[in-house]
């Protein structure tokens, strides 16, 4: 079973989209998610600076547009061969459109209000988020109680990002648990915790002008790496994301026990297969980063890498 995983944010970099705009259709084909978020992801791919794209409200629907472009390409459509899909953190929202739950229009204005949103809730409270990696979870859990601190992702694979106060992840980092590195992460807030409030309040409002679809592949969420069919609940997960913990490892486990036989993950591609590395030991994996990448990926699908 080949399932495909979408990343979340902080996978983008300067230029990554540009091997794939030489390719006329590809091209179009993002522009028309430019259009439905209005912002020029096109310019964003390819020109804009690392500080540009670090931007939560830019880098949050660059990230979807990313995903929607390579699953195209990769797919042209036809689901064959395709297992499932999972998505980590935004990477959901790829997920879902990828699945038939939400059109590429409708994922494309979700996210674009989840950036800002998010960004706004950002604003209001000067915090972060840290990868703690190699520590004991509940020497961690225990530490993180003290500083009032959140756990935020369970990556899986000894890695969990935290999120809150900078002060206080300045203090962790200061005095980590033992074995265990810190390294503070370039992202404007806490994401995944208390702090995304006020980004649910207005998701809620977005997640009520939808139509979602049941999914047409199976589809894990980030809440247990539970299967979710049905599209409002999974919308619902969604919105709900913004400010709980996003359970990659659970995903990963539940991907296990399906019987997973490869991984093919969607640009920007790289984060997810190292983790999966770790957390899915011995399954093949292709990061598909550039057109370049395709044949590995359909070679997976084929059965023939």
């Amino acid at each position: 079973m080949i399932v495909v995983v979408c990343p979340g944010q902080g996978s983008q970099t300067p230029g990554f989209l540009e091997p794939w705009l030489t390719e006329p259709s590809f091209k179009e084909h993002l522009g028309e998610l430019s259009d439905a978020a209005g912002l020029d992801l096109v310019a964003h791919g390819t020109t804009s600076d690392a500080d540009t794209i670090r931007d939560t409200a830019v880098a949050q629907p660059l990230i979807v547009a990313a995903g929607l472009l390579t699953f195209r390409a990769l797919t042209g459509g036809n689901l064959a061969g395709i297992g499932g899909v999972a998505g980590h953190s935004v990477g959901e929202i790829t997920a879902a459109a990828a699945a038939g739950v939400l059109s590429e229009a409708d994922a494309m204005t979700f996210v674009r209000e989840r950036g800002q949103s998010m960004a706004a809730a950002a604003a209001q409270v000067a915090t972060g988020m840290s990868a703690v990696i190699g520590a004991d979870e509940h020497e961690l859990l225990e530490r993180l109680r003290e500083l009032d601190l959140h756990p935020a992702n369970f990556n899986g694979g000894g890695q969990i990002v935290v999120a809150g106060d900078l002060a206080a992840l300045q203090s962790l980092a200061n005095d980590p648990p033992a074995k265990a590195r810190v390294i503070p992460l370039q992202v404007a807030g806490a994401f995944h915790t208390r702090y995304m409030a006020p980004a649910v309040d207005r998701m809620r409002v977005v997640a009520s002008r939808l139509h979602p679809n049941s999914a047409s592949i199976p589809l894990w969420s980030n809440r247990d790496g539970g299967l979710v069919h049905d599209g409002v609940t999974f919308v619902d997960l969604l919105v709900g994301q913004v400010s709980s913990c996003v359970r990659w490892d659970m995903t990963m486990t539940s991907l296990a026990d399906a019987g997973v036989t490869g991984i093919i993950e969607l640009a920007p591609a790289g984060a997810l297969v190292g983790l999966a590395k770790r957390g899915l030991k011995g399954v093949p994996a292709v990061a598909v980063k550039t057109p370049d990448d395709l044949a590995a990926a359909r070679a997976l699908i084929d059965g023939n890498l």
